[in-house]
């Protein structure tokens, strides 16, 4: 199988550039090993907050060498679970959509690489001054939480500052990479590797209902929508200036531009939402995908997406590049 060397690979010791994002919820401990197994670096996802999850998760992970990531204002509440993640000795911690300076200090006395997601040059900022070694750059093309920047012109530009500022801080690509284009694309753009939401929630391996995944097989990106229907509907009070990208359906069509009314609403609305959400009901609950769900046709292992990726991204880097030069 090709392979391709960046500095990520390097520091972390894998094989091939490619981590899958933490999702809350849908990335647990069998899909972090998996991705991990096929020679990148899997992620549970740390979600809203459950001490015994969490430890079930890196149960399934078992040996496999994996990292965790937290959604950074709602780990706030509940900083026992960075004690308790970092406990397992995780290959990277990662944080997203947060300060992450008041919990740099206990992250570095474990020596566990931080990550850090963002989606603006003042969150890159803010990562370097908690002592991040690898800022992911967040396009708005993402599925699930992100803000407004473009994949395309934001990751170079991250990697214009950090060549600046702190050259040996490493660069991820994030929000609508699904397919070796993205990764080799990536790479082009200054990135030293990519992290992978969507196309690894359509795996196997992730706990998502089947029906959410056969939603996503049938939509393509122009049918995502940013929204805070869902956040509302599962009452959680997410800051500014995040929203969420999801399929648009039903749920999104009946409340959109009535945030306001459905907030009046929720005492009957949120049941019945958790409710469709659990049984895998695509039309009332959100499918929480980004553009990338266009690209994505299968639901197969995700070690097999690995191989895909890395395999068409070097054939791309190689032979179509030699072309593109006579």
């Amino acid at each position: 199988m090709a392979r391709l060397v960046t500095r990520l690979t390097r520091q972390l010791g894998i094989e091939h550039p490619v981590l899958s994002a933490p999702m809350a919820l849908a990335a647990g401990g069998a899909l972090a090993a998996a991705v991990t197994r096929a020679g990148g670096l899997g992620l549970i996802g740390g979600g809203y907050g459950d001490a015994a999850w969490l430890e079930t998760q890196f149960g399934q992970a078992g040996n496999t060498r994996i990292g965790c990531g937290f959604i950074t204002w709602s780990m706030a509440r509940q900083p026992d679970l960075l004690t308790q993640a970092l406990a397992h000795r995780p290959a990277a911690l990662m944080l997203s959509f947060g300060d992450p300076q008041p919990f740099a200090a206990e992250i570095a006395a474990t020596n566990v690489p931080l990550i850090c997601q963002c989606q603006s040059l003042d969150h890159v900022r803010q990562a370097l001054d908690a002592g991040a070694a690898i800022i992911v750059a967040q396009g708005g093309e993402a599925g699930g939480h992100g803000h407004r920047r473009a994949t395309l012109p934001f990751v170079p530009e991250v990697a214009d500052l950090l060549a600046r500022q702190s050259p040996d801080t490493l660069l991820l690509a994030a929000g609508g990479i699904a397919d070796g284009r993205g990764l080799a694309a990536s790479l082009m753009l200054g990135a030293d590797g990519v992290l992978v939401g969507t196309r690894f929630w359509a795996s196997r391996e992730a706990l998502v209902h089947e029906g959410h995944h056969a939603a996503a097989l049938a939509a393509t990106g122009d049918g995502t929508v940013r929204t805070s229907l869902p956040d509302i509907a599962r009452r959680l009070d997410w800051p500014k200036p995040f929203d969420i990208r999801v399929a648009a359906n039903a749920f999104t069509r009946r409340w959109a531009g009535r945030d306001e009314e459905f907030r009046a609403a929720i005492e009957q609305e949120a049941p019945a939402y958790r409710e469709a959400f659990a049984a895998g009901d695509a039309q009332n609950a959100a499918v929480i995908v980004g553009e990338a769900v266009g690209l994505v046709s299968d639901v197969p292992p995700a070690g097999e997406i690995v191989t895909r990726m890395v395999e068409e991204a070097a054939a791309l880097l190689g032979e179509r590049a030699r072309g593109f030069l006579g």
